[in-house]
């Protein structure tokens, strides 16, 4: 069966849906999503008022969660410029104390990923994700007076807790919004702010660093505080910004809801998918193969991206470090946005996945080398472009690639939770006694990068092969007359017969 989008209702379905038999039953209730009931018909937008539409829907979220993603990532990376302010020598991280409290962050935060994503729809979004927020720019905030090192190891652990449930949470959130295929761009807007954190910690980790004194503190101190206190009020704000779901949107005429919902809705099924939430579904994701196929991939990429941001800065004094560690990001920020605009065009994700991983061979095959620090500079450029712009690739992947709500939160939460266990592994790979060539760490980011080129290709060719025997199954159901009905085919979700995966 051929793979097409309907037009009529703007729609991007990769099936044919009347290709396959369905009995015509009555079931708007149990397909009401979000309220759809409560809205009119859903109109027929011209391609340029669907563009000013997401436009309209962009502008309202895209803004203020890459900013609270930044945040983040400004607030679990400072640590290592940190480390260049004095935090080593004050707190006396003898041996292996530094990298014991950058692995105690990753550990509380793989584990509570899968649990927010769960009560994500329980608290609503726009409290939940402003909440949590506003609750870790407090800790960022108190990791700055801490004065001996099982305080710090503690304010890293209840971080991790504490902002376990921003990424998965606003991954999901996305896939509420936006259909599968537009998903990657916006991840990827939203993934930037993660990309310009590592542009702007240096530049902001040199001019804090000035502060070093003021009030008895030194310049570690003035950037945990300074960073969380900025994190406090993007939270703040956050709460007056951000809305729930499609059907709550007041900023959205009814109609617009109501084109929104239904395009989401049947985006990736004929019937509409699942929104209640049953414990079989999570049982149906940890049965899932590609969940665990999807987790070796995202390490691939996860692993090099953590490794990096520890490695930088190097080679060079405090300052000069901090400000060459920002044209790299920069140049990833562009790298990023220009694959997540390719991927959703052609409606494939693999591709830029192996060429983020091409760019990490290449780049830490340089590192790895005798190579003269100019040349190095240049292969840490590679890695930092392949792994943050690969990663948008990988997360969208597995999200198009999983109906119902509820088995794609928790999907998705598992494959972002363990898989950044790699980032653990990552914080105790660069050891001091390395320098300059760092073979360990470097050796051991180029085994995830070749478990990335196992795995991906694998993938691939399964998710064609299922394709494949799905399209047989659909002509052999219309030859046989085989029928279906619309609540077999929603249980069935993503292994339903009309569903077809994303490559």
């Amino acid at each position: 069966m051929a793979q097409t989008e309907s037009d009529t209702r703007g729609t991007s379905i990769e099936k044919n849906a009347a290709d396959l038999v369905v009995e015509d039953v009555s079931v708007k209730r149990d397909l009401a999503y979000g309220g759809e009931d409560t809205l009119p018909p859903p109109p027929d937008f011209t391609p340029e008022q669907q563009k000013a539409l997401y436009r309209k829907i962009d502008l309202r979220l895209m803004p203020i969660l890459t900013l609270m993603y930044l945040c983040s990532f400004l607030d679990r990376g400072n640590i290592g410029n940190a480390k260049l302010q004095g935090l080593v020598t004050q707190l006396d991280l003898t041996g292996n104390k530094y990298n014991i409290a950058l692995t105690m962050y990753f550990v509380p935060y793989c584990l509570f990923e899968c649990p927010a994503n769960l009560v994500l729809k329980k608290f609503r979004p726009s409290k939940w994700l402003p909440g949590i927020t506003l609750l870790w720019g407090l800790i960022m905030t108190m990791m700055g007076l801490v004065k001996t090192y099982p305080q710090l190891v503690g304010t890293r652990i209840c971080l991790g807790i504490v902002e376990a449930g921003l990424f998965p949470g606003v991954v999901y959130y996305l896939t509420l919004w936006y259909p599968r295929h537009m998903i990657q761009y916006r991840i990827g807007i939203f993934f930037g702010g993660a990309t310009l954190a590592g542009a702007f910690s240096g530049l902001l980790a040199f001019g804090i660093s000035f502060m070093s004194g003021t009030a008895g503190l030194l310049g570690w101190s003035w950037i945990f505080i300074i960073e969380g206190i900025v994190t406090v009020v993007v939270g703040f704000i956050s709460f007056f910004i951000l809305v729930d779901f499609p059907h709550t949107a007041t900023f959205l005429t009814p109609e617009e809801r109501a084109y929104v919902i239904h395009r989401k809705k049947y985006d990736n099924s004929s019937v509409g998918e699942e929104e209640h939430f049953e414990i079989r579904h999570i049982w149906e994701t940890l049965l899932d193969w590609q969940v665990y196929f999807h987790i070796l991939i995202y390490m691939s990429i996860i692993a090099p991206l953590y490794g990096i941001s520890l490695f930088l800065p190097f080679g060079f004094s405090t300052p000069i470090s901090q400000l060459l560690t920002v044209p790299p990001y920069v140049f990833a920020t562009i790298t990023l946005l220009v694959w997540a605009i390719w991927s959703d065009r052609i409606k494939k994700r693999y591709p830029f996945v192996l060429a983020g991983l091409t760019y990490c061979l290449v780049g830490f095959a340089i590192n790895i080398s005798n190579a003269p620090i100019g040349v190095k500079y240049f292969g840490t450029f590679l890695i930092v472009a392949g792994s943050y712009a690969g990663l948008p690739g990988v997360v969208a992947w597995l999200g198009n690639n999983l109906a119902g709500h509820y088995k794609r939160g928790v999907g998705m939460a598992l494959h972002i939770g363990i898989g950044n266990f790699s980032g653990a592994i990552a914080s105790n790979i660069y050891r001091t006694q390395d320098g300059p060539r760092y073979i360990l760490g470097h050796g051991i980011e180029l085994m995830f990068v070749g478990i990335g080129f196992v795995f991906v290709p694998i993938t691939v060719l399964a998710y064609k092969r299922i394709n494949a025997r799905r399209d047989a199954l659909v002509q052999e159901s219309q030859e046989k007359g085989t029928r279906y009905t619309p609540e077999e085919l929603r249980r069935m979700g993503d292994r339903a017969p009309d569903f077809r995966y994303t490559l």
